[in-house]
């Protein structure tokens, strides 16, 4: 591979929902610029993109691939980020490092929902847009209703085709350029004359598109008013600007078939005109002070460094893979930069270009403002950091990435495994930011969470790989214990052994402390029991606190206040006022009619609009309390407030409603008081447990 220089880089982001194509798209690209000699597929698990053992045996994307593509003197560096919803911090991670959206539409299914998340995420870091509705060979496959799904779903957003399909599902066998308003069959490198059935539809499409080129400028505009017609390179200068500029909201449409090579050389074409280069880019970071500000174009090898760390992976041979994209300055191999992050120096070895799997050295070992590179073995950087120079140093803000929503508890295998374990876990944590991992002390479990079940089996696997084996198990609910009444009690220690002896009465009441959480206080009067020995009731208080009573859950919101006492003067100590504060707070808390509380969580849930009704029926016997619902489009939003205890599993049986259509959100609000009839359940599993 050659050395590029920034201007003729572009970084394109590959988006859409499970197999819509990306993969077998960025497969046809590969071949038709001789990088592959022949095309991959992922039902032989032989693609570029999908090279993991772990993507080849579940047959989808799983991480994003870097796809270097050699095209016209061009480089085009494709991100092929995964369509399946767990994986959505990826995708966030690829679309803010790259410089324009590729959003690949299947044309049977249209907009699903992986389509207008990734949609979200572009307007989120007001990307450019351009669409291809792809797998145009189909059986079912309708270039017009897949137009329309998209006008239907984004109805702020004018589509414009820049090419339509010649035939459909198994005729489909080229493309109209409605520029050129030639015929371009198979991958699509020579042109034809336009089949006579399409000429009538290919004139209409191409007024609309002279008119959005029109729009994008004004002087073209007045020409286009005066003139009725223009020029081929106004009409691409204008569409160029158009899909160049996130704002205008104009979105050039392509068709292709990925898998049968058909329109491709006609979309590599497109990537040039319409993504702007990466000198253009206006970038945010975050100042000294932590103001936030940009670096205005133009972004060139002598602008101050800045390159951003989108991705990390952990291989057990080669070590850590550092992925970065240089927003500005340039990166020079075996030299040292700064983690503005860490404020720790990091050495760079050699730099990498991945196309896949494969390692490519950069050519004299350095890499210009705008490319996208990878480095080995770097000791502190992690996913989300910025490598710049000490005496200017930029962080590139980051993307803020989603919530987990699945939690499973991971139980270690043997003792090796559990020495082993954190560190494994905070290396794969570091890697993937949308992982969690922390050790529950409520329900005494090691706690791993993700963005669903899929994400999380494949970080399991992943820690397997790097060492340790693991079982799981269905993580315990965190609740907490309460009271809701006052009640007092009195308990005596008193133990003789024939030597010195211990004593120790307290008598104590016992009342809610809602939102204050627990308080301790003394009302002893007259010396009853000397002040020395308070801490020491406390003390005993608090061992309770932590293991709870009725169900083995934490205590929160009590106050205990001891009024009264008696102590001996020879036998009272430390360790019998202890035993006395812990037998008085139990006997007070069983009598203060303790209850069990439960979290409740905030949850947003949007699904195709018809799909609503089932939606909320599922809810109703989730115990949640509907807060409000909107329709925008074809979907619509809901919004409760549920019970954790019932969204465990949500995104399994909301997946299975929706036929994997739709998706939610889920954030912590609130504790309340868990119904008397479920408490009890609850509180009899623990009793044998308890017992033994």
């Amino acid at each position: 591979m050659k050395e590029y220089t920034s201007d003729r880089i572009r970084n394109v982001v590959l988006v859409g929902h499970q197999s819509a194509g990306k993969t077998s798209l960025a497969e046809a690209l590969l071949y038709n610029t001789g990088a592959i000699n022949r095309l991959g597929r992922i039902e032989e698990k032989n693609t570029v993109s999908d090279w993991d053992e772990e993507e080849r045996e579940r047959g989808l994307s799983i991480s994003t691939s870097l796809i270097p593509v050699e095209f016209e003197d061009y480089k085009i560096n494709l991100l092929d980020t995964p369509g399946y919803t767990d994986f959505q911090g990826e995708v966030k991670s690829a679309i803010r490092v790259a410089d324009s959206v590729l959003v690949v539409v299947d044309a049977v299914s249209g907009v699903e929902v992986g389509t207008q998340l990734a949609w979200e995420f572009a307007e989120a870091y007001q990307q450019p847009i351009i669409v291809t509705i792809n797998k145009m060979d189909r059986e079912n496959a309708n270039f017009e209703q897949a137009l329309d799904s998209l006008r239907e779903n984004f109805p702020d957003y004018k589509f414009i085709p820049v090419m339509l399909p010649i035939g459909a599902e198994a005729d489909f066998r080229g493309v109209v350029n409605l520029l050129t308003m030639k015929a371009y069959y198979d991958a699509g490198k020579d042109r034809a004359d336009l089949p006579p059935e399409l000429e009538e539809a290919a004139a209409a499409a191409r007024l609309a598109l002279v008119e959005a080129a029109a729009e994008a400028d004004d002087a073209l505009i007045e020409k286009y008013f005066a003139e009725g017609d223009l020029s081929f390179d106004e009409i691409r200068d204008g569409m160029r600007k158009a899909a160049r500029d996130a704002y205008l909201k104009t979105v050039p449409v392509f068709v292709t078939s990925g898998t049968k090579n058909i329109g491709t050389i006609p979309l590599l074409e497109a990537l040039i005109v319409y993504v702007a280069p990466p000198v253009d880019r206006r970038v945010q970071y975050i100042q000294p002070d932590g103001e936030k500000a940009f670096l205005m174009p133009p972004q060139e090898d002598s602008g101050p460094l800045a390159a951003y760390v989108f991705k990390t992976t952990t291989d057990r041979f080669v070590g850590t893979m550092t992925y970065f994209r240089i927003f500005s300055g340039s990166l020079s191999g075996d030299s040292r930069y700064y983690n503005v992050n860490r404020q720790q120096e990091e050495r760079l070895g050699t730099l990498l270009i991945l196309r896949g799997k494969e390692q490519i050295s950069a050519p004299n070992n350095v890499l210009h403002a705008g490319d996208i590179g990878v480095v080995t073995k770097l000791a502190n950087t992690r996913t989300g950091d910025t490598l710049t120079t000490k005496d200017n140093p930029i962080q590139i803000t980051q993307p803020e990435l989603p919530n987990p929503l699945y939690a499973v508890a991971l139980v270690p295998r043997t003792q090796s495994d559990s020495a082993k374990l954190g560190q494994v876990l905070n290396s794969l944590v570091e890697s993937d930011p949308t992982l969690r991992w922390r050790q529950d002390p409520d329900v005494k479990q090691t706690i791993l969470e993700g963005m669903g079940d899929v994400h999380v089996q494949v970080a399991i696997s992943r820690a397997e790989k790097l060492g340790v084996s693991v079982d799981t198990e269905m993580p315990r609910v965190p609740y907490k214990e309460t009271v809701t009444a006052t009640a007092s009690a009195t308990y005596r220690h008193k133990k003789q052994s024939g030597g010195a002896g211990q004593f120790g009465e307290v008598t104590l009441r016992v009342e809610p402390n809602t939102g204050n959480g627990f308080q301790f206080e003394t009302e002893v009067v007259g010396g009853a029991i000397s002040a020395t020995f308070f801490p020491s009731i406390e003390k005993g208080i608090q061992q309770v606190l932590a293991e709870g009573i009725l169900a083995g859950y934490p205590i929160v919101d009590v106050k205990a206040v001891v009024y009264d006492g008696k102590m001996h003067p020879v036998d009272s100590k430390d360790i019998a006022f202890q035993i006395a504060g812990r037998g008085a707070f139990k006997e007070a808390f069983t009598q203060a009619k303790p209850v069990l509380l439960e979290p409740v969580m905030d949850v947003q849930i949007i699904v195709p609009e018809p799909m609503m009704g089932d939606i909320l029926s599922d809810l109703n016997t989730r115990r949640a309390r509907v807060q409000g619902m909107d329709t925008e489009g074809t979907k619509s939003t809901i919004r409760a407030q549920v019970p954790l205890a019932e969204m465990m599993r949500y995104g399994n049986d909301l997946r299975s409603l929706t036929g994997g259509r739709g998706i939610y959100t889920m954030t912590f609000s609130h504790y309340e008081t868990v119904p008397a009839h479920l408490a009890q359940n609850i509180i009899a599993q623990h009793k044998p447990v308890e017992e033994v």
